[in-house]
């Protein structure tokens, strides 16, 4: 399980394959694979192996540090937006699992509500770095988003849109599933777990706004060439940030929606 959600020690494939694969691999390894192998570790640890958590709390406990420690800091240096993603997916999946140390309703809940919005805000992250890359080029520079503010104001708001809510910046749906999972694990008496999530999540904002003060405060590096929006992708982008916002702004229904899903296993 720890190699599938990207956990540390078993989290050094991600970045080489989310570099290497197509970007639209990348954003579905990204979100479903992760989803998948959530699903199942949660089944196995906290309903299957119930009698064996209390054992297993603490060593999680570690784990879920030292995942969202390491991808939040590596991701710091990380020029290529691939690879700086990929260590913010090591970084996701250490937030989640402090849903699991938290091994209460409001956790296990949580849980779900952060793999949805993570859904939506990692898939339109990944969707306007395919669209941006349609010029010819994929565009992975971090450098090559400079400018973009002022050519492309619509896609670069979109852009800072995914990117304040994977830092968990109000009134997205990243803020809401972090101050749950974060809630959960006070609830449950882990406050300096908490504690380090919170000051981890002040870690990423750097490297996610560094995109934004790119599109919006440097010059361009390159000359932009006219972009193609197809139907498809701006309809998927369109979905993307409607979900990013509405779940930020409107949460409870989706909680009360993961509370009920989790209620049929226990």
């Amino acid at each position: 399980f720890g190699f599938k959600i990207a956990s540390v020690p078993f989290h050094m494939w991600t970045p080489d394959v989310y570099e290497g694969a197509p970007t639209s691999i990348t954003a579905f390894m990204s979100v479903g694979v992760k989803a998948a192998a959530f699903a199942a570790f949660v089944r196995v640890f906290l309903y299957s192996l119930w009698d064996l958590q209390p054992d297993w709390n603490y060593v999680l406990w570690i784990l879920a540090v030292l995942t969202m420690t390491l991808g939040n800091i590596v991701a710091i240096a990380q020029n290529n937006i691939k690879r700086m993603l990929a260590y913010s997916s090591i970084a996701h999946a250490g937030y989640i699992m402090v849903g699991m140390v938290a091994s209460n309703e409001l956790g296990t809940s949580s849980i779900l509500f952060y793999m949805l919005a993570y859904a939506f805000m990692n898939l339109g992250a990944f969707g306007v770095i395919i669209l941006y890359g349609r010029k010819g080029e994929e565009n992975l520079d971090i450098n090559d988003y400079s400018g973009m503010g002022f050519k492309y104001p619509a896609l670069a708001l979109l852009m800072s849109v995914f990117m304040f809510s994977l830092a968990g910046i109000p009134p997205t749906a990243g803020f809401v599933g972090k101050f749950y999972i974060f809630s959960a694990a006070i609830k449950s008496g882990y406050i300096w777990l908490a504690i380090i999530g919170v000051m981890n999540s002040l870690i990423s904002v750097y490297y996610y706004l560094r995109i934004t003060v790119m599109m919006y405060m440097k010059e361009p590096v390159k000359e932009f060439v006219g972009l193609k929006w197809s139907p498809s992708m701006a309809i998927a982008l369109i979905i993307a940030v409607i979900g990013t916002l509405l779940i930020g702004i409107f949460p409870s229904p989706y909680l009360d929606l993961a509370r009920q899903s989790i209620q049929l296993f226990m």
